[in-house]
C-alpha cells in the first residue's frame, strides 16, 4: 500500500501526488476522510500524478487529505442476492430492501471480461418471439444476437423495450438483465412497477444509473450490469437477456468525463475514445460455450439525425435496426416503426425461412412503392392511379394498419388490451392481405 496526497480539485476529477509506488489505471484509492471516499484512477501523468476520478461526487474531499491505494479496481458482489433487486452501479441496493450481504460472496472486476469468454457460432439457430407483428416480421430476433431500437425523443424507444421484456421474458426460461443508462427516473419506476405486477422481477437483475446522477455513475451502471450477466452465464450457463436503456447516454456520459477531463473531442464533438468506450461493453455481451446474451439495446437520436457519429458508431456493433419515426408516430401508429429504414442481417432464408423470406421482399417493395405514389397522389389523386397502383397502394396502406399494435405495458394508460401475435399469425395476416 502507498500514500498520497490530492493536490488539485476540478469539480469530479480529482489530482493526487505521489512518491512511492503509483497506483494502476482503474485502480481505487480511498481518501482518510470521514466517508473513506473513493476515487477511481483514470490516467497516470508524469511527475507521479494520477488523474482521478470522484465517483460518488463527495463534495468532503479537500485539498491535502492522504489517501492510500487499495490493490484493487471496482469490484461488485456476484451472487443470486442480485435476483430481483434493483443496484446502483456499484451493486448499491435503491428499491429499499436490505444491502447485499457480502460476505462468502465472489466479486468481479467490472473492467475485465471473463478469461474464458470466447464466443462461438451455434449450429441452431433459435429465433425468440417477441409477439409484436413488425419485429417479428422484419428484424426477428435471433438467440445471442443484438438488437437496436433507435429514434429521438418521444417516439416510443423505452415503452417498445419495456414490451419486448414482459414478452420475450414472460416465455422464456432464461434471466433478464435492465441496465438503466442516463434516462428518466420516472420511467425505471414504471418498469420496476410493470415487471412487479407481472410477476417478472424474481427473475431479474436491475441497475439504474439515472440521468440525475453523476457521469462517473452513469458510465459505470452498464460495465456492472454486463459483468453480473457474464456470471450468470458462465458460472450458472443461462441464458441471458440482457436490456439496456440508452446506449447514447453511455456515450454521452463518457463524452462529459472526457469533457471534465479536457481531452480534445473527436468527430461530431464526441469523445476521443468513442470507438474504445462502445467496444469496451459491446464485445462483451457475446455468446459462449456456457450459456448465450441476447440483447436489445435503444438508441436515442439527437435532433432525429440518424447520420450522429456516436448512433453510427452503435449501430456497426448490431445485428438488427428497429428505426421509429417521429413522422410516424404522429399518425398515431404504434410501435412508430419506420418500414423501410429498419434492417435485419439476420432476415435470411436461412434463418427465417423460404416463405417468411420472401413476403419479406414482397412487403418491403410494397411499401417502397406506397411512399413513390403518396407524393403523385398529392397533385392528381388517387383516382387517376392506374388499376394495379391503386391495387399495391391499398394493399400498402392495409399493411401499415395491421402492423400497429396495442401494447400490455401500455393497458393503463390507453384502456386498449395488450395483443400478441405468434409468428404463424403474422405471416398468414400479411399473406391474406397481399395475395
Amino acid at each position: 500500500m502507498s500514500q498520497g496526497v490530492v493536490r488539485a480539485i476540478h469539480g469530479l476529477i480529482v489530482d493526487v501526488d505521489f512518491d512511492d509506488d503509483m497506483p494502476a489505471v482503474n485502480e481505487l484509492i480511498d481518501v482518510s476522510n470521514d466517508q473513506s471516499s473513493q476515487l477511481l484512477v483514470n490516467s497516470l501523468e508524469k511527475g507521479s500524478r494520477a488523474i482521478c476520478l470522484n465517483v460518488n461526487a463527495d463534495s468532503t474531499i479537500q485539498k491535502g487529505m492522504v489517501v492510500n491505494t487499495s490493490g484493487k479496481s471496482i469490484e461488485i458482489p456476484v451472487d443470486k442476492q442480485l435476483i430481483g433487486r434493483v443496484v446502483d452501479a456499484l451493486c448499491r441496493p435503491i428499491d429499499g430492501q436490505p444491502p447485499i450481504d457480502e460476505k462468502n460472496v465472489k466479486h468481479r472486476n467490472i473492467f475485465l471480461a471473463p478469461k474464458n469468454n470466447h464466443t462461438f457460432a451455434s449450429a441452431d439457430v433459435e429465433i425468440l418471439e417477441t409477439g409484436i407483428k413488425v419485429i417479428d416480421f422484419f428484424t426477428p430476433f435471433v438467440k445471442g444476437r443484438k438488437i437496436g431500437v433507435i429514434g429521438g425523443a418521444g417516439v416510443g424507444k423505452t415503452v417498445l423495450i419495456m414490451e419486448l421484456m414482459h414478452n420475450i421474458a414472460k416465455s422464456g426460461s432464461g434471466m433478464s438483465f435492465f441496465a438503466g443508462i442516463g434516462e428518466r427516473i420516472r420511467e425505471g419506476q414504471e418498469l420496476y412497477e410493470t415487471l412487479k405486477s407481472s410477476k417478472l422481477l424474481d427473475n431479474t437483475c436491475m441497475f439504474f444509473g439515472q440521468m440525475d446522477q453523476n457521469p462517473v455513475q452513469r458510465m459505470l451502471v452498464g460495465l456492472s450490469a454486463v459483468t453480473l450477466a457474464e456470471y450468470f452465464r458462465d458460472e450458472h450457463k443461462k441464458d441471458i437477456l440482457f436490456f439496456a436503456d440508452n446506449m447514447y447516454r453511455y456515450v454521452q456520459a463518457n463524452n462529459e468525463v472526457s469533457t471534465i477531463l479536457d481531452q480534445v473531442p473527436s468527430q461530431g464533438g464526441y469523445e476521443p475514445t468513442i470507438f474504445s468506450d462502445v467496444k469496451s461493453i459491446e464485445d462483451r455481451l457475446s455468446s459462449t460455450d456456457e450459456g448465450s446474451i441476447t440483447s436489445i439495446q435503444t438508441i436515442y437520436v439527437p435532433a432525429d439525425d440518424l447520420s450522429d457519429p456516436a448512433v453510427q458508431m452503435i449501430q456497426h456493433e448490431l445485428d438488427a435496426v428497429i428505426v421509429l419515426s417521429r413522422s410516424v408516430a404522429e399518425q398515431g401508429i404504434r410501435p412508430a416503426v419506420d418500414l423501410l429504414r429498419t434492417n435485419s442481417s439476420l432476415l435470411s432464408p436461412d434463418i427465417v425461412g423460404e416463405r417468411h423470406y420472401i413476403l419479406s421482399l414482397q412487403v418491403q417493395a410494397l411499401i417502397q412503392k406506397y411512399e413513390s405514389l403518396k407524393g403523385i397522389i398529392a397533385i392528381i389523386g388517387e383516382s387517376e392511379l392506374s388499376a394495379a397502383d391503386r391495387s399495391d397502394y391499398a394493399k400498402a396502406k392495409k399493411l401499415i394498419e395491421f402492423f400497429s399494435q396495442h401494447m400490455f405495458v401500455m393497458e393503463r394508460q390507453n384502456a386498449a388490451k395488450g395483443e400478441y401475435y405468434s409468428r404463424e399469425e403474422t405471416l398468414k395476416g400479411i399473406e391474406e392481405i397481399i395475395v
